[in-house]
C-alpha cells in the first residue's frame, strides 16, 4: 500500500514531467526542422558536437543550485530559466537571426534531461524498490500523455502557425512543470543529503562520487553504448526525412505526427508491459532483450533503407528508451547515497547521455573530412555494432546490481 501523501506525490511529479514532455515535443520537432533548414542534414553533427560543452556550463550551475538551495528549489529555477532562454530564441528567430536555429536545437538537448532527471532523482529517493516496481511504469504513462498530446498538436498546427510560433508553447509549458515539481516536493518532502555530502563537499557536480564507483561507472557505459545507437539511428531518420520531405513546415508536421505516435507507443508500454515486465521478469532479462531488438531494427534498416523503416528504426529505440529501459535502468539507482542520485546520476544521464551524442558525432565529422559524404548505410551498421557492444555491458551492470542488492539485504 502507497501512503496517502506518496500517491499525492506521484500524481505531482507525473504531472510536471506530463507538461515538459508535452513542451519538448514542440521544441523537439522545430529545432531539428530549423536546424535542417538553415545549415541542412548533414550538418547536424557540427550541432550534435556543440551538446556537451553545454552541458558541462548547465550541469555545473545546477549542481550549485542544488548545493545552495536544495532540490526543490533547483528544479524550480532551471525549469523557468530554460522558459525563458527559449523565449529569447524565439525572439531571434522570428527577428531573422539565424543562428538561434543551432541554439535552440543544443539547448533542447540540455535542458530536457537536466529537468527530466530531476524527476527521476526524487522518484529514486522517496519511493522503495518495491513501491518503484509498481509505479514507475504508470509514471512514465502519464507522462507520455504530454508527449504524445504534443506531437499530435505540432502536426496539426505547424503549417498553421509555421514552425518557429511552436517555441511559445514549449516556454508557456514550463510553468506548470516548474509549479507541480514544488508541489510533489512538498507531498513527498525533499530528500536530504547525509552530513558528509551537505553542500556539495563532495563536490557539486558528483564527479569525484562517480569515479569512487566502478558500479556508477558500469552505468555510465551502458549509457555511452546506448546512446551510440541512438545518435546514428538520429541522424539516418533525419537524413532521410530531408530527402523525402524538402518543405520546412511540412517536415516540421511530419516531425511531430512520429513523436506524438511515438509518445503514444511509449505510454501504452509504460502502463502495460512496464508493471508487469519488472514484477515478473528478471532484471537482467529485459537489460538483454533490449539491445536485441535494435540489433534486429537496424538489420532491417540496413538491407532496406527507406523513410519507413528508419522511422520504425528510430521509433522502436525511442519507444523502448522511454519505458521498459528507463524504468528498469532507475532501479540501479535505488539503493544508492544522496550525492549518487542527484549530482553523479546527473553526470551520466545527462552529461553521459549527451556526451555519446556530441562524441559520435564528432567522430562522424572526422570522418567525413576524409570521405566527403558518409553513406546512409554505414549508421545503420554502426547501430548494429553498437548494440552488440551494449550486450555484455548490461550482462556486467546486472550482476553488479544483484550482488548490491543482495550485500544490502544482509
Amino acid at each position: 500500500m502507497f501512503p496517502r501523501r506518496l500517491i499525492y506525490a506521484a500524481i505531482s511529479i507525473s504531472s510536471a514531467a506530463c507538461f515538459v514532455l508535452f513542451g519538448y515535443e514542440f521544441i523537439r520537432s522545430v529545432s531539428s526542422s530549423l536546424f535542417i533548414e538553415a545549415y541542412g542534414a548533414e550538418n547536424l553533427p557540427r550541432g550534435m558536437m556543440a551538446i556537451p560543452p553545454s552541458m558541462i556550463v548547465m550541469l555545473y550551475c545546477y549542481g550549485r543550485l542544488l548545493s545552495w538551495l536544495g532540490a526543490t528549489r533547483a528544479l524550480a529555477i532551471t525549469s523557468l530559466f530554460s522558459a525563458i532562454l527559449i523565449l529569447g530564441c524565439y525572439a531571434a528567430l522570428v527577428s531573422g537571426m539565424d543562428f538561434a536555429a543551432a541554439i535552440i536545437y543544443v539547448f533542447r538537448e540540455a535542458y530536457i534531461v537536466i529537468v527530466i532527471e530531476q524527476f527521476w532523482s526524487f522518484v529514486n529517493s522517496v519511493l522503495t524498490t518495491e513501491q518503484a516496481k509498481r509505479i514507475n511504469g504508470p509514471f512514465c504513462a502519464v507522462a507520455s500523455i504530454g508527449s504524445f498530446a504534443g506531437g499530435m498538436l505540432v502536426s496539426r498546427w505547424a503549417t498553421v502557425l509555421g514552425t518557429e510560433a511552436l517555441l511559445l508553447f514549449t516556454a508557456a509549458s514550463l510553468v506548470p512543470t516548474a509549479v507541480f515539481g514544488v508541489i510533489a516536493y512538498r507531498f513527498g518532502g525533499e530528500p536530504k543529503p547525509s552530513e558528509e555530502e551537505a553542500g556539495g563537499r563532495l563536490g557539486h557536480l558528483g564527479i569525484g562520487t562517480l569515479f569512487r564507483s566502478r558500479y556508477l561507472i558500469f552505468i555510465g557505459v551502458l549509457i555511452l553504448s546506448t546512446q551510440l545507437v541512438s545518435t546514428v539511428l538520429d541522424l539516418r531518420f533525419n537524413g532521410l526525412a530531408e530527402v523525402e520531405l524538402p518543405d520546412k513546415d511540412t517536415r516540421t508536421a511530419f516531425f511531430g505526427l512520429v513523436y506524438g505516435y511515438l509518445g503514444l507507443a511509449a505510454g501504452i508500454l509504460q502502463l502495460v508491459i512496464v508493471p508487469l515486465a519488472l514484477r515478473f521478469v528478471a532484471l537482467r532479462v529485459i537489460h538483454l532483450g533490449i539491445p536485441i531488438v535494435h540489433l534486429i531494427s537496424s538489420l532491417v534498416l540496413t538491407v532496406s533503407p527507406s523513410l519507413r523503416s528508419g522511422t520504425a528504426a528510430y521509433v522502436i529505440f525511442k519507444a523502448l528508451d522511454y519505458s521498459i529501459f528507463r524504468a528498469a535502468k532507475e532501479l540501479f539507482y535505488m539503493p544508492l547515497s544522496y550525492d549518487s542520485r542527484y549530482r553523479a546520476k546527473q553526470i551520466i544521464d545527462s552529461f553521459a547521455y549527451r556526451f555519446s551524442k556530441g562524441g559520435s558525432a564528432g567522430v562522424i565529422e572526422l570522418v567525413r573530412l576524409g570521405v566527403k559524404t558518409i553513406p546512409g548505410i554505414a549508421f545503420s551498421i554502426t547501430a548494429m555494432v553498437a548494440a552488440m557492444v551494449w550486450t555484455p555491458v548490461a550482462f556486467g551492470l546486472t550482476r553488479a546490481y544483484q550482488r548490491l542488492v543482495s550485500t544490502e539485504d544482509t
